[in-house]
């Protein structure tokens, strides 16, 4: 055992984090512990607090992403963070092992939200909603390994769209699509492209190479891994643990590797095997009208049909797609950005009927715009607070004129506050507009009272006007300000 300052540090296996009396456990490392003197506070694995620039940062993503979904129609709702086992289970092939399960309270089995797509199917069905046009913006929960560092949690915002309804094919796919585009473009993350291709084509591929109908599922989970995998690996695993023939995975081979837009899907029309399959044609076909309507929503240059995407979940009937950052061809670390698809058989799963509500959605994956956002905005200075302006005095004993100032502002819907000093130096209180971004300074003395009259300064250029209408000036200049801005 070593002992360097305040750490004591000893080779320890198979320990998780614990406290013991005023030492704090930290978790192992390579069979490493550390020992740290005094209690420590650490928030668990997968989650993370936020401070007030990083919740500038993440409200303006809301907003940006909020703008686009009501831009497009969509209207929202809200469901509960947990749900009653059974309405989770068997929804998500492989990823049902994530889910986190809730101890039996009051009889019923519960499990937190893995995602906000089988919740929403749910609610159609419980309310025998048949077409809607809707948005999602709240919390999610997988028991997973968290990669923090690219935006990987176990306690995570998702942004779903989702149109649902008896439409014509594939124009409500190419809005999801078109949504995203909008949304990366307008968040300037830089060069981003939109992987598509559909679970028909898919399976149908599956089964010219020689995948036998109880293995395509699990095969697909392999195939989606390639984003992360290069190809022997997945080959590998097709092969050795999920017991695929050499052949058969030489053939997926062939077909994975082909990107492409609307050409590809007419040369795959024409391959002797793939024409084989109606279930690939049909879904070949689609794929040629969704470039189509593409072309019309001029996000063309942005897509690309990639036989390799699979995306794992179960639910998934159609076209599937996923948003990758970096130019086609390539993709930064963080992963994908966004993804979704077509999921036409999910309602009737909990419709005692069994009725069908086609429904195709988008997912914007937050936390990893975040992760780079918050990178870029490191040496940046992002105003954390929206007031507008701040009341001053330049003498002392003036707090209740302030304070029945600032009351006046409030009342007439301006962001405003006050220092909560009865004599601060006027000095400190400009400093405090230009250390949090306020633009504007109303700035009472003896002589301002007198005459009835407010100074008004602006912060950036140390302009000062006098009016005794304070609201209509600070209006007026908040005008002017964000004029020059623009």
């Amino acid at each position: 055992m070593n002992t360097l300052g305040s750490f004591t540090i000893r080779k320890l296996t198979g320990l998780s984090a614990f406290r013991t009396g005023m030492f704090r456990l930290l978790r192992s490392v390579s069979g490493i512990t550390v020992f740290l003197m005094g209690p420590i506070l650490l928030v668990s694995q997968g989650t993370r607090d936020y401070n007030p620039k990083q919740m500038a940062i993440r409200e303006k993503v809301f907003n940006t992403i909020v703008s686009c979904f009501k831009r497009h129609g969509a209207e929202t709702i809200d469901t509960p963070v947990f749900e009653l086992k059974e309405t989770l289970t068997g929804k998500y092939g492989e990823d049902s092992k994530l889910i986190y399960d809730l101890k039996d309270q009051g009889g019923e089995l519960l499990s937190l939200r893995y995602d906000l797509t089988v919740p929403f199917a749910r609610f159609l069905a419980m309310n025998k909603i048949s077409n809607i046009k809707r948005y999602h913006i709240a919390k999610v929960y997988r028991r997973d390994n968290p990669a923090m560092t690219r935006g990987r949690y176990r306690e995570f915002y998702q942004c779903d769209f989702d149109i649902a309804g008896h439409y014509d094919p594939m124009i409500p796919d190419a809005e999801c699509l078109r949504i995203v585009s909008e949304i990366l473009g307008e968040l300037d993350l830089g060069d981003f492209h939109i992987k598509v291709n559909d679970r028909r084509i898919l399976d149908g591929m599956f089964a010219v190479c020689g995948v036998p109908d109880d293995k395509f599922r699990t095969i697909c989970s392999t195939v989606d891994k390639l984003d992360k995998m290069c190809w022997e690996d997945v080959k590998n695993e097709m092969v050795k643990e999920k017991g695929l023939s050499e052949e058969a995975a030489d053939m997926i081979g062939q077909y994975v590797s082909m990107q492409g837009g609307m050409d590809l899907a007419v040369r795959l029309l024409e391959d002797p095997k793939m024409s084989q399959s109606k279930q690939a044609c049909a879904g070949l076909s689609d794929m040629k009208q969704l470039f189509s309507y593409l072309e019309l929503f001029q996000v063309t240059d942005k897509v690309v049909f990639d036989l390799s995407l699979a995306r794992g979940l179960d639910y998934y009937t159609g076209v599937i797609y996923e948003a990758m950052l970096g130019p086609a061809g390539e993709s930064l670390s963080v992963g994908s950005v966004a993804g979704g698809g077509r999921y036409d058989g999910l309602v009737g799963m909990f419709d005692p009927k069994g009725r069908a509500v086609p429904c195709v959605g988008v997912s914007i994956g937050v936390e990893r715009i975040f992760s780079i956002l918050e990178q870029k905005a490191e040496a940046e200075k992002v105003r954390t607070t929206e007031v507008q302006v701040l009341v001053a005095s330049a003498q002392k004993n003036l707090l209740e004129e302030r304070l029945r100032l600032v009351t006046e502002l409030w009342n007439a819907g301006i962001k405003a506050e006050s220092m909560f000093k009865k004599n601060p130096k006027l000095l400190s209180q400009l400093q405090h507009c230009e250390e949090s971004g306020i633009p504007l300074v109303a700035i009472l003395g003896e002589q301002e009272l007198k005459n009835g009259m407010v100074k008004l300064r602006t912060v950036a250029t140390r302009e000062e006007v006098r009016d005794s209408c304070v609201c209509v000036c600070v209006c007026n200049s908040l005008i002017a300000i964000k004029s020059r801005q623009c």
